[in-house]
């Protein structure tokens, strides 16, 4: 008689280690000290939630053209409402703002094909929008040719100065970046003094101060009679500050790449542009979209030192716009209607950095 083994079947897990239960217990409540904390913080947050569904939907106000529309004690989003075209457009005149539009429609429209996988001939499409839209774009919001009437630059404000100077500034400080990059990494001594010093220097004083020396100092080196615009002065300055931060994370991504694929390139009898173009600059950029995309929302939000220099950006014009004696005591919702325009701006690059990563399969996830 043989007594073969029959192995019993598997149990199920405990009832308290999967599910919802499962997922609290080990994420939330996975010891005394996380417990605490997590008691704490669904506090906070029920008391910040409760309090602005109160303040912010059940209780405001939303239609109206006057303070005198806001009286149910809450959130007066009429103000928000009211001044939203001067929010966007700044002080560009009125019978004009269509060219934004269009800007905005052609901009918004050019992305979105990027971005979608399906949509055929990208590279064209990039080529527009790196090339071609600059030029459309300034030619709609300066005006000057084709019968369109010319608009200063100290007009432009709001939401669309905000985009117009980080727009600059993020695509035309990514390519000087990765050439200051390649220059540190140069075996050319005065080439790479040149980048190091360059990437010190300005990474050595702070946005406000290149700000502040491109507004009002720059000014007195220039021979008498020269003037330049102050918008195109601040792009400037901030261009030049931010390729040397870019400059860096590039470096950092440059520095990542193996050994083995700088002897690979070699060894195929790769040029020097070739082997960066075609093997190492792809890899290490790969590598440093966090890196980058970090850098470019850094950027965004310090778009607000402008102000220093007299530009009225989005957070500029808003906190004007609280000055107004027909609108006292409505900060908060300035304020908050502020941070959540910058939020979704930045959380956008984020997700989309995100996307991206998972795209070129660079998380090693």
């Amino acid at each position: 008689m043989s007594n073969k083994f029959v192995p019993l079947p598997d149990l199920p897990p405990p009832s308290n280690t999967v599910g919802v239960v499962g997922w609290l217990r080990t994420n939330l409540f996975s010891s005394p000290t996380n417990s605490i904390l997590t008691i704490i913080a669904c506090y906070l947050i029920y008391s910040g939630l409760s309090w602005f569904v109160s303040w912010g939907i059940i209780n405001s106000d939303v239609i109206g053209t006057s303070r005198e529309d806001c009286t149910s004690g809450g959130a007066c989003w009429v103000f928000i409402s009211v001044r939203l075209p001067q929010f966007i457009y700044g002080f560009y005149p009125s019978d004009e703002i269509w060219r934004i539009n269009v800007m905005f429609a052609i901009a918004i429209i050019g992305i979105a094909a990027l971005i979608i996988d399906k949509t055929p001939k990208k590279g064209w499409i990039a080529l527009f929008m790196l090339v071609i839209f600059p030029i459309i774009a300034y030619f709609l919001l300066y005006g000057g040719a084709f019968g369109l009437e010319v608009v200063e630059t100290h007009k432009w404000g709001g939401l669309t100065l905000t985009l117009v100077i980080a727009t600059v500034g993020i695509v035309v400080s990514l390519p000087i970046g990765i050439a200051l990059a390649l220059g540190r990494r140069s075996d050319m001594p005065i080439v790479k003094s040149i980048s190091v010093v360059y990437i010190e220097f300005w990474r050595g004083v702070p946005l406000i101060t290149v700000l502040f020396m491109a507004s009002v100092m720059l000014p007195l080196f220039m021979s008498e009679g020269t003037e330049t615009d102050k918008l195109l002065r601040a792009m400037i300055g901030v261009i030049m500050f931010q390729s040397a931060y870019m400059a860096e994370v590039v470096r950092g991504g440059l520095q990542a790449i193996p050994k083995g694929q700088y002897e690979a390139a070699h060894s195929l009898g790769l040029s020097y542009w070739k082997m960066m173009f075609f093997i190492i600059l792809p890899q290490a950029l790969k590598l440093m979209i966090p890196g980058i995309v970090n850098t470019f929302i850094a950027l965004f939000k310090d778009t607000s030192l402008v102000l220093i220099i007299g530009l009225f950006d989005l957070l500029a014009i808003v906190q004007s716009a609280l000055h107004d004696p027909k609108w006292l005591g409505f900060s908060v919702e300035g304020y908050i209607f502020v941070a959540f325009l910058f939020w979704v701006f930045c959380f956008g690059m984020s997700r989309y950095s995100q996307a991206l990563e998972r795209k070129l399969n660079t998380s090693h996830r």
